[in-house]
C-alpha cells in the first residue's frame, strides 16, 4: 500500500460529466481520494451517499472529494444521477491509478477468489502528497473518521 508522504502519481481520468481530472486538480487544498469496487452496489452506494451527505462539511474545510472505481463514465453518470451524488466519480477503466496506488488485490466472495479494488481512502495534502491512508475500509463510520482526520491535519 502507498505510504504517507509519497507524492500522488500523475493521472488523467474522466469524471461522471466527462470532464478530465488530473492530480494537479487535487493540489492547493486537502482532498479525499477514495477507491471503491463498483457503482450501485450496497457498500459502495452507502459510502458515496455518506460522502455526499457530508459534502457541506468537507466544502467548509476546503476539501474536495473524489471517488474512483474501474467503472466507466456512463456507469458513474447513472450512479451519480440515481443517488443525487454531490461528489466527483473518476473512471479508472484501465486501473492505472488503482495499480499505481496498490489498491487492487485478491478478494474472496462466496468462496470465489478474484482480483479487484480493495476499498481504500487517501487524504491528499495541498502539496499533492498522501497525508493519510485507510486500508480495507469498513463503510460504517468511515466518513466521520476521514472528516475528523482532515480537521486535525488542517489545525497542524
Amino acid at each position: 500500500m502507498s505510504s504517507i508522504g509519497k507524492k500522488l502519481p500523475k493521472f488523467s481520468l474522466k469524471n461522471q460529466d466527462d470532464k478530465v481530472i488530473t492530480q494537479t486538480d487535487l493540489e492547493g487544498s486537502y482532498s479525499v481520494l477514495y477507491f471503491y469496487p463498483k457503482d450501485d452496489t450496497p457498500g459502495c452506494t452507502k459510502e458515496a451517499c455518506g460522502f455526499t451527505e457530508n459534502i457541506k462539511a468537507f466544502e467548509k474545510l476546503g476539501v474536495k472529494v473524489y471517488g474512483v472505481s474501474p467503472d466507466d463514465v456512463a456507469s458513474h453518470k447513472k450512479f451519480a444521477t440515481k443517488y443525487k451524488l454531490k461528489i466527483e466519480l473518476l473512471a479508472d477503466t484501465e486501473q492505472k491509478l488503482c495499480n499505481a496506488l496498490d489498491v487492487i488485490g485478491e478478494k474472496n466472495m462466496y468462496g470465489k477468489i478474484y482480483r479487484g479494488v480493495i476499498r481504500t481512502t487517501f487524504i491528499i495534502n495541498p502539496d499533492g502528497e498522501i497525508a493519510e491512508v485507510y486500508n480495507n475500509v469498513r463503510v460504517d463510520g468511515h466518513v466521520d473518521k476521514v472528516k475528523e482526520k482532515i480537521t486535525e491535519l488542517i489545525k497542524l
